[in-house]
């Protein structure tokens, strides 16, 4: 199940839906009803699962465009039915997150959904809060979710319920609890070739991003030892100093807070990000790079030569995770789309 909310955490959704397709994806997951329709509209094929809230007078849009509802609580299943529109859906189960979904101790509701006429159930779902961590407390918090699913699972069956499709595991739920037997498995962060963070997961595989994000040099200036440079006055040259303007900023989703710590390529070597990120630009100092032109690209994620700048690192120098840092990447900024060897 590929996990294509947040404008496919930023690569773009419909291009990447659309692509996910053509090669044999058919269920998908988004945050939104919104979102859900737009992949419709697009010609998306398949399950379309919405693993928000949705209120219960946006019903017939759901059954319009066929899409599937999670059901986030036994009031908001009170609330879908009531509407007598005929919706497919899927039951959130929470297992200890303690976010969305209805509790395994609330059996008997999670019983009546099954006879409720207007739900078609086609999935039953719980979310490991604490899969990326293998500190020997939270593998044990991970497998008592686990084991919860599973019993309110075996407790179904005993009350004579068929089972619809079952899935547990997001992306690090596949890494660190490979061995699960479930249906799906809701892939996010790495079906684009990421992980949340720099870590160390069960299993390692050699996945490969399929983003890079790129600028261009508009100008280039020089400043004298002991001038200022950007908003705040917050970098002073130690020397003469070099640099380049490049046209892409915190309203691209290029984080402010890598101001005067963050750092770009250009033909292949490092240059510092100097001053604070400003809304539509940044300045960067490029004195120890021979031959640079207004024109010349430069690479904020990805590989130039030898050297690469990886999301993962970005995120970290932020304090944050990689899906925050590329669902920020902006509308402002062109996606170009390619494949080679599919």
């Amino acid at each position: 199940m590929a996990v294509v909310k947040a404008n496919a955490y930023g690569h773009g959704d419909l291009v990447i839906s659309n692509y996910l397709n053509q090669i044999g994806i058919f269920s998908f997951a988004v945050a939104t009803m919104e979102e859900g329709i737009r992949l419709r509209k697009s010609g998306v094929k398949g399950k379309i699962l919405i693993l928000g809230y949705t209120p219960a007078p946006h019903a017939k849009e759901i059954a319009r465009y066929d899409l599937t509802q999670t059901i986030v609580d036994f009031t908001h299943a009170k609330e879908l039915a009531k509407t007598g529109i005929s919706l497919k859906v899927q039951i959130k189960i929470d297992t200890g997150m303690h976010r969305l979904g209805i509790s395994p101790d609330q059996k008997e509701d999670i019983v009546s959904l099954f006879f409720q006429p207007s739900f078609s159930i086609c999935g039953m779902y719980t979310h490991l809060c604490a899969a990326d961590s293998l500190l020997p407390e939270d593998v044990a918090f991970s497998k008592k979710q686990i084991a919860s699913f599973q019993r309110l699972t075996k407790e179904l069956e005993n009350e004579g319920i068929s089972l619809p499709s079952l899935h547990i595991q997001s992306s690090y739920g596949i890494l660190n609890y490979p061995g699960l037997s479930c249906d799906f498995a809701r892939i996010g962060i790495l079906l684009y070739g990421c992980h949340s963070q720099i870590d160390t997961t069960l299993l390692q595989p050699d996945v490969i991003p399929v983003l890079s994000l790129y600028s261009r040099i508009a100008m280039i200036r020089e400043v004298e030892e002991g001038e200022s440079v950007g908003y705040g006055r917050t970098y002073y040259a130690d020397k003469k100093r070099k640099l380049a303007i490049v046209p892409i900023g915190y309203a691209d989703g290029y984080p402010r807070s890598l101001s005067n710590r963050g750092y770009v390529l250009i033909h292949g070597k490092k240059a510092n990000i100097v001053g604070r990120i400003c809304m539509d630009q940044m300045i960067v100092d490029i004195s120890s790079i021979e031959s640079v032109r207004p024109g010349d690209r430069v690479t904020l994620i990805g590989r130039d030569g030898s050297s690469i700048i990886r999301a993962e690192e970005l995120a970290t120098l932020c304090g944050t995770i990689t899906n925050e840092f590329l669902s920020r990447l902006g509308s402002r900024i062109s996606r170009v789309f390619f494949h080679d060897g599919f």
